[in-house]
């Protein structure tokens, strides 16, 4: 009974979750933002930043693109670094800025490498399928649809979800454990971009979170 008492405890603080149909239980997303919060700081923008740098560098030769890096927080995507082209963007995602993860690029770059119970238990509660322009998923099916196309590709994408005219493209970067910690992003005014140099802008993307993961000891 105690036990039983104290799994209802962390279930209710997200530590654990229960799966009613297997009559088991398992982490919940509580337990993996603890076991990832060390990464959540000073370690994890200091190994990013030159990577967001160079990419942001390499790409301004092509389009102007702001580079981003995010960690989820539940159902959102928190910013913490951001690096800007010459040519300035106007883009709502500040550093500490936080936007509905399922709409962002860099959110379901995360998602994507959850486990689909992990996904479920974030996005139990309907109100968390947030609307801005019309665009994107609007429930956990959609949503569900979307990850695995976008695990399949190895990034995620979004056009005109947060804001209007302008898309982004993400990865995922990974830990020892091969949990997505984090997502490195870059978002451009959608007109800049056609389907060729989006696919550049993935490839470079896939690269540097390759990068970003080898320097949290993944693989």
């Amino acid at each position: 009974s105690s036990t039983y008492h104290l799994l209802t405890a962390m279930q209710e603080s997200g530590f654990v979750m229960h799966f009613p149909e297997d009559e088991r239980w398992g982490l919940g997303v509580g337990a993996f933002e603890l076991g990832s919060a060390y990464l959540r700081h000073d370690p994890l923008e200091r190994q990013a930043r030159p990577l967001l740098t160079r990419l942001v560098r390499e790409t301004e030769t092509k389009l102007p693109a702001v580079a981003q890096l995010g960690i989820l927080q539940g159902a959102e995507l928190l910013y913490l670094v951001r690096e800007v082209p010459h040519r300035p963007v106007t883009l709502v995602t500040e550093v500490g800025v936080r936007l509905p993860a399922h709409l962002t690029a860099s959110g379901r770059a995360i998602l994507a490498g959850l486990e689909s119970a992990q996904v479920r238990a974030t996005f139990a509660n309907n109100k968390s399928f947030v609307d801005r322009t019309g665009l994107g998923p609007r429930n956990l099916r959609e949503l569900t649809a979307l990850l695995r196309e976008e695990s399949a590709v190895g990034f995620s994408a979004e056009d005109g979800f947060i804001t209007e005219g302008y898309s982004s493209i993400a990865v995922a970067a990974k830990n020892h454990l091969g949990l997505p910690v984090a997502a490195i992003a870059l978002t451009f005014r959608s007109e800049d971009a056609d389907a060729g140099l989006r696919t550049e802008l993935a490839n470079a993307l896939k690269i540097a979170g390759g990068e970003l993961s080898k320097r949290l000891g993944g693989h």
